[in-house]
Formats: C-alpha cells, structure tokens, sequence
C-alpha cells in the first residue's frame, strides 16, 4: 500500500475524535461506525463517512464479522481500533490483515502474548519481572475462584483476561462476592471480549497505575513516549491521563 486513504475506526467516543483529528492532518479520509445509542455522538458528526451497525449497545463496537465487511465495502485501506472493543483481539487482527487490509495496532502473534492478560502475567513470571500474586492461569469456576481468592487474600480483583480499556474487572472483599464476581465477569468478557476466561489477582486499593509507551514501526524500530500516570479512574475506566506521574 502507497498511501493511507481511507481509514476505518472501529471505536467511539474521544477515541475515535481523537484517531479522526490526526487522520485529517495526514489527508486521510475517515470512516466512523457506531450504534443507536451513539448516533448523536461528535465522532459521528466528524467523520468523513459514517455507518450504523446492527447492535444497539456497546456489544455492536465488537461485532468482528459486520465491522470487516464494512470496511471491505467502504474500501477501507486499513482499520484502527484505538483501545478496547477489539484492540486486542488477535483473531480480528489476523482476519483483517487476511484481507489485504492494514491493521494499524499490534500483529496477532503479539496480542495473543500480551493481550490475553494471564498469558502476559506467565511470560513475565518466565523474564523474572515481578508480578502482583494471583492464580496461575485461568479459574475454571466460581468455588476455585473462591478458594484462590482465599489464598491471596483479600481483597482481589478478578479480571477478564481478553479485556481492556478498564471493562471486565470486579474488586471482591468476600468468598461471596468472588462468587457473584465470577458470574459477571465470565459474562462480560465472553460478550465483550469473545473471551470469558477469568483470574484473580491481588487489588491493591492505594495503588498508582503508572504506564510506559512504545511505539515500533514493525521493522526493528521502537521509540518511549515516558511515562503517564493514569491511577485517576472511575468504575475503573481512566478518567485522566498525566504525562509524568505523581
């Protein structure tokens, strides 16, 4: 591919304005989709060209199968996910590049390293770089959850291991609430994610989620933006981002 024309962005909300704005700047059209719920939202209006999905919630941003057809029919020359929904799906990342269109993210193979979460946490275990103490690998049911939960100590968290962008997480203080945790997060991550495996680890309530970013070209190449702190959350979903942490 020469040039970047026209860019599918499969997200929403200040994401997608976000994706939009740099897109402009660079001369590339842009394709929004969003559901019935989104329709009035500004990465609707700003677009270039918009198309309403099928669903009607945020389950719709994850519909693999509609959102590749739509860039097929758009002509879409590559499709970015911003963060969440898809962003780390390795399947959809491996579907699109088979279809000849660009996926502006990390490849398949890195995702399935480090997109699904306790994957990550057993190739860190592995390089000896220290982790918070949870299971190892996932919990098949909500009486081991449970008894793992126990193990820990509480509290714990309990994580969708596809999930992102602060969605399938839920704090437990009891054997209880692991239990009904369990259920939730199980649902939520197969309806989000495609994915409803789950694990536990350790939740730390006076903590900072400090992160680093790296940007590679794909060819050998990598560059750190330094770091951020992003520990300004709500239910948990980042609600500010600081370039130098505090």
């Amino acid at each position: 591919m020469e040039k970047l024309r026209n860019l599918l962005i499969a997200n929403r909300g200040e994401i997608a304005v976000r994706i939009r704005k740099t897109a402009k700047k660079l001369n590339i059209k842009t394709i929004a989709i969003y559901s019935e719920a989104d329709a009035a939202s500004q990465h609707v209006r700003d677009a270039d060209e918009a198309v309403l999905l099928s669903g009607s919630n945020a389950t719709a941003y994850t519909d693999e199968d509609e959102i590749l057809r739509i860039a097929k029919e758009k002509q879409a020359d590559a499709i970015i996910p911003g963060y969440g929904f898809l962003s780390e799906n390795a399947h959809f990342a491996r579907v699109v590049e088979e279809a000849g269109i660009a996926w502006v993210g990390p490849n398949a193979e890195a995702i399935e390293a480090f997109g699904v979460k306790h994957v990550a946490r057993g190739l860190a275990e592995k390089a000896n770089v220290p982790i918070v103490p949870g299971t190892r690998g996932l919990v098949e049911d909500e009486d081991v959850a449970a008894k793992a939960a126990e193990e820990i100590g509480f509290p714990v968290m309990l994580k969708a291991t596809g999930g992102g962008g602060g969605m399938g997480l839920v704090t437990a203080h009891t054997a209880q609430e692991v239990r009904d945790g369990f259920r939730m997060v199980k649902s939520r991550g197969q309806s989000l994610f495609k994915n409803d495996g789950v694990f536990i680890e350790a939740f730390y309530p006076v903590s900072h989620h400090i992160e680093v970013q790296v940007f590679g070209n794909g060819q050998g190449q990598a560059i750190h933006f330094g770091e951020r702190e992003c520990s300004i959350q709500r239910r948990p979903e980042l609600l500010s981002i600081n370039q130098v942490s505090f």
